[in-house]
């Protein structure tokens, strides 16, 4: 399925029935071709009626299953013939083998640029100011992500670790499965999703929340699943991109990261900042302060 089609039903999702998202779960997961797609066939592996295909698909802004279907096999031929082609679409940023190598690094940072201003637009004041308070009040903080959402987890931990807050963050799914059941009112679940549908994260923020716990998540789009199981939402865009577009991803929730940081600080500020700088003489222990301990590290 192209990221189009893609994009639009997981627009759509949380404002579809119980049964149309049978369908949409289904359409997500499907790995076919779009021509071998059948109604009768699509009716009994979701487990839904055909009446309701119909409904999902006019959800979606198209005339029948059909013509849906249609737009699924256009979109195919539109991305077959791209990849042919040698172009590589990069959330508005095209790349093919006839760019100068020299012109790719101003492409990235235009880019970049762009991805961040649409970020600052995107990011409301009183989610932001919320999701800085709940990590002030939370008692214990435990951050969820998969894949290349990772590493900025990574960076959110380092930066509330540095700050002094109990923070924690599990790369094992059994882990992370115990920690969310076992939270508690008094604490904080934060879920980084940039596409909003990774399965472990939307499955563990929806056991925090179920345990009791506030929920903050960091996303691309307001309407994407893991939404629907935040207490606090930060959004990084009004656009969804998926796949390979996912390079600029860390981008904008990096930016968050630091905004989220940056904003604890400065609310506490004559607290924190003295930890920090607690922090800072621990980290600065293990630098080299001088080129003369350089070059006796050296000669060892």
């Amino acid at each position: 399925m192209g990221n189009e089609i893609r994009r639009k039903i997981q627009t759509a999702y949380t404002a579809l029935r119980p049964s149309e998202k049978k369908v949409a779960d289904y359409l997500l997961a499907y790995r076919g071709r779009p021509g071998d797609l059948l109604m009768e066939e699509l009716s009994r592996d979701a487990k839904v009626s055909q009446p309701t295909i119909v409904r999902f698909v006019k959800a979606l802004g198209y005339k029948g299953f059909k013509d849906f279907k249609y737009a699924m096999i256009e979109e195919e031929l539109l991305s077959e013939h791209r990849e042919e082609n040698g172009n590589i679409e990069l959330y508005g940023f095209k790349l093919t083998s006839q760019d100068k190598l020299e012109e790719i690094p101003g492409k990235i940072i235009t880019t970049s640029i762009q991805m961040l201003e649409e970020t600052l637009k995107s990011i409301q004041t009183r989610e932001y100011k919320r999701a800085v308070e709940a990590i002030l009040k939370a008692e214990n903080i435990v951050i969820y992500s998969v894949e290349n959402s990772v590493c900025t987890a990574n960076d959110l931990l380092t930066k509330l670790t540095y700050l002094g807050l109990n923070c924690r963050q599990y790369s094992d799914y059994y882990l992370q499965h115990v920690s969310a059941v076992n939270m508690t009112p008094k604490d904080l679940a934060i879920g980084i999703s940039y596409s909003g549908y990774s399965k472990n994260t939307v499955e563990m923020m929806r056991l925090a929340k179920k345990a009791g716990a506030k929920t903050l998540v960091l996303t691309n789009f307001e309407n994407a699943l893991i939404a629907e199981y935040a207490d606090i939402l930060l959004c990084a865009s009004h656009r969804q991109f998926l796949y390979g577009d996912t390079i600029f991803s860390r981008i904008s929730q990096l930016a968050l990261v630091d905004m989220i940081y940056a904003g604890v600080l400065n609310r506490d500020y004559a607290h924190l900042s003295g930890k920090l700088r607690k922090t800072s003489d621990i980290v600065m222990e293990r630098a080299y302060t001088s080129k003369e301990e350089m070059e006796a590290f050296t000669k060892i």
